[in-house]
């Protein structure tokens, strides 16, 4: 039995000196698909079981091997969610948000996903997923705005070398005809190949193409290539996309053994690889792709999607990795130096009205020497120190230090506002008539 005192296995804990370099991240990325014109759509953890095993696809890895699936109280088969893109289509068929908004139906989510599978580096049972939907339109081009969001959104975090790999999976016409293909070439092979590559010959052949197993891979490079059976519509829809990757001047290389891991694709998927400076491949940092079926499968009219999603911790993980982002990386505006029992409760309340206007202020609880309180404030690289004796007390001012410059002065308590106002460049928020004021009609 594992020690309570330990985190679940494939969990991990985001520390303080952490969580900056995540805001940071998801803070970007919401940017980047707020001026796409992208609008956030929050579903449960929990869903129906029988969204992921109809969306996903019965034949996928995260269906048959990862879900953490469980009965509830009712008997009823739940799932928390091993990927979004299911559980946002079933409420945007739900909701008919298909109905009353124009199309394409543009979304972004962000959220924790749950999958069982081995921890490796970069990958977790537990993890955040961001990324985004668009559905309801068939072009071409919205397939290839939504590669090139994902692809700016990295290239803003610092990744200037990522690796775009593209493949087509074709149309229906396309899928059917090379499945077949597959299974002809698979068959002679099938009694020597992994057990999970026996399942997938049955429920869906494209699978094979993904396996690990050394054997089987090797195998599976040897298979016939789905782009000798793409439609021509296919055909023209792929030629499409990469003449507009080209004249866009994103870099991209063609991976026919690319297939995603969702059996709901069609058309085009895409991946994001990257090795990071030190050299360490951390394999698609996301990826993502076009559906053609999936909200018919769920219930809902027949629309077309496309979508990609990035896991931020394996984000986070590379950026740090190339030193791109720093951990605790946030600095704060002041701290609180009370000299004595006697203005503890006094420093605190100037603490609170400091914090009320907008400034992040810590405060020293500790009865230790000034001194001790300089080495805190520096370690917790805070920008001025308020120092609060018995006499700043009595007569109502507070000494400010300028932990940068080492300059100090002596401030109206009434006027420790307007004073940072002024130094911060902020719009006064008071009427006074201190020298310090920034508000001409405070004057």
């Amino acid at each position: 039995m594992p020690e309570a005192k330990n985190n679940v296995k494939g969990t991990r804990d985001i520390l303080p000196n952490e969580t900056g370099g995540f805001i940071r991240i998801e803070s970007v990325l919401r940017t980047i698909a707020s001026l796409y014109s992208y609008h956030e759509l929050r579903t449960p953890v929990l869903e129906y079981s029988d969204v992921f095993a109809r969306g996903v696809g019965e034949g996928s890895d995260i269906v048959r091997k990862e879900m953490y699936t469980f009965l509830d109280k009712g008997e009823r088969s739940v799932t928390m969610r091993p990927e979004f893109t299911a559980g946002i289509i079933r409420s945007v068929i739900q909701n008919k948000l298909y109905a009353t908004n124009e199309l394409p139906l543009k979304i972004f989510y962000s959220g924790p996903a749950f999958r069982y599978e081995r921890p490796q580096l970069g990958r977790y049972r537990q993890f955040t997923q961001f990324g985004v939907e668009s559905v309801g339109h068939n072009s071409v081009l919205n397939d290839f705005e939504v590669i090139s969001m994902a692809y700016s959104m990295l290239y803003s975090l610092g990744l200037t070398s990522v690796k775009v790999k593209i493949n087509s999976l074709g149309d229906n016409e396309t899928r059917t005809k090379y499945r077949e293909a597959l299974k002809g070439y698979f068959l002679p092979h099938l009694d020597n190949m992994c057990p999970d590559c026996k399942q997938r010959y049955e429920i869906n052949p494209l699978r094979i193409l993904d396996c690990k197993v050394p054997e089987d891979h090797v195998l599976a490079i040897g298979a016939p290539k789905i782009n000798d059976f793409l439609s021509e519509t296919s055909k023209e829809r792929f030629e499409a996309l990469k003449s507009a990757l080209d004249d866009a001047a994103i870099p991209y290389e063609v991976d026919d053994q690319l297939v995603r891991g969702l059996d709901y694709y069609s058309e085009v998927v895409f991946e994001f690889d990257y090795t990071s400076l030190k050299g360490k491949n951390y394999g698609a940092l996301g990826g993502g792709g076009h559906y053609s079926n999936l909200m018919k499968e769920l219930g809902g009219p027949d629309l077309p999607g496309v979508g990609f999603s990035f896991g931020i911790e394996r984000l986070y993980d590379v950026l740090k990795d190339d030193e791109l982002i720093k951990e605790d990386d946030d600095t704060l505006d002041i701290y609180m130096m009370p000299l004595g029992n006697e203005v503890r409760l006094y420093a605190l309340e100037i603490a609170n009205k400091l914090r009320l206007a907008g400034y992040s202020v810590d405060y020293c609880f500790d009865d230790v020497k000034l001194g001790n309180m300089f080495k805190r404030a520096s370690k917790k690289r805070a920008k001025f120190a308020v120092i609060i004796g018995e006499n700043e007390y009595n007569n109502h001012k507070l000494v400010v230090k300028d932990l940068a410059k080492e300059e100090q002065n002596e401030i109206e308590e009434d006027n420790i506002v307007c004073y940072f106002d002024a130094i911060f460049n902020q719009e006064c928020k008071c009427k006074c008539s201190d020298d310090y004021c920034t508000d001409e009609q405070c004057k």
